[in-house]
């Protein structure tokens, strides 16, 4: 069914559902001994289900797994999957720092974990070209992308897709308020923005931050997604990295024909305060864009 469009803008056309560092351990073990990460993601998944088909592709954005174990790929999977799959949505992987690539690629791409090399990858949904990066470094936690992972997306993107791209990643290239992130950061970062110079990359995604964030990059949008597992609280002080077990959260990305906007939904079950529901909304449709105004914007006489 098609709705009118109530103002200056039309519906998106693309909506990505972006979730990040989910840190599932073996057997659902809490994370640190404190953090349910199976029941925020369980709680996560109930939120998405609301969107019901609206949504085009789920994109989680690395650290799927705390430890790379099998296990854990599995209970995500299971969680994610069919979720994908009653939404008619792409369920894209992304690498993340504590993901390990050989178990990843086994357990969540069916392919070979013999393979050493990085996971990069690419999804079209709809004319839009989802391009998974890896810039993961066995053995460690920071991001770097080298010459041969730079090359690859040269390549990936030397024809442009119909709706443009998204670049998903887990380390974003983006600054950030807690020094000891710095650390942990992308390099390769001026060779990153070579490539996607005059492309047409029109967003990146991005995790590893565990705390929702925007900023640009090579005059791109960045939207990187906070985690499901546990936040880090920026507000603890720039020489100290805290993480807390609340305010949980993942991203909605909505794509226009000449924009993009990214939207933070917090994880859980919280009080009412005031609610509006569709037939309100059938409502307003149903009205003249004047008597709109005088239905729903008016305010009340004292």
């Amino acid at each position: 069914m098609v709705h009118p469009q109530l103002g200056r803008y039309p519906a998106a056309k693309q909506v990505i559902a972006h979730v990040s560092d989910t840190h599932l351990l073996d057997g659902g073990a809490p994370l640190g001994g404190v953090a349910d990460t199976v029941s925020a993601l369980a709680q996560t998944a109930r939120q998405l289900e609301r969107f019901g088909t609206a949504l085009d592709a789920i994109v989680v954005t690395g650290d799927v797994a705390d430890l790379g174990e099998a296990d854990a790929y599995a209970r995500v999977r299971a969680v994610l999957e069919p979720l994908a799959a009653s939404a008619e949505a792409h369920l894209v992987w992304v690498m993340g720092n504590h993901d390990e690539r050989g178990p990843f690629r086994r357990d969540l791409l069916d392919a070979p974990a013999a393979d050493p090399g990085p996971v990069h990858h690419t999804v079209v949904v709809d004319g839009l070209r989802i391009i998974a990066l890896d810039t993961t470094v066995p053995g460690y936690h920071h991001g770097e992308l080298d010459d041969v992972a730079i090359a690859w997306l040269d390549a990936a993107l030397e024809e442009p897709a119909p709706n443009g791209t998204v670049l998903a990643m887990h380390h974003a290239p983006i600054a950030t308020p807690v020094a000891l992130m710095d650390v942990l950061e992308l390099r390769g970062q001026d060779e990153l923005a070579r490539v996607v110079h005059d492309r047409d990359v029109r967003l990146i995604l991005g995790g590893h931050l565990h705390y929702p964030t925007n900023g640009s990059f090579a005059g791109i949008p960045v939207a990187v997604a906070g985690a499901t597992a546990y936040t880090i609280d920026a507000s603890a002080g720039p020489r100290e990295l805290l993480g807390v077990d609340g305010a949980r959260s993942f991203n909605l990305v909505h794509l226009f024909d000449e924009g993009v906007v990214t939207s933070v939904v917090p994880v859980g079950r919280f009080r009412t305060v005031t609610a509006l529901g569709g037939d309100l909304l059938a409502e307003v449709e149903a009205l003249a864009p004047d008597e709109r105004l005088e239905r729903f914007s008016r305010k009340p006489v004292a």
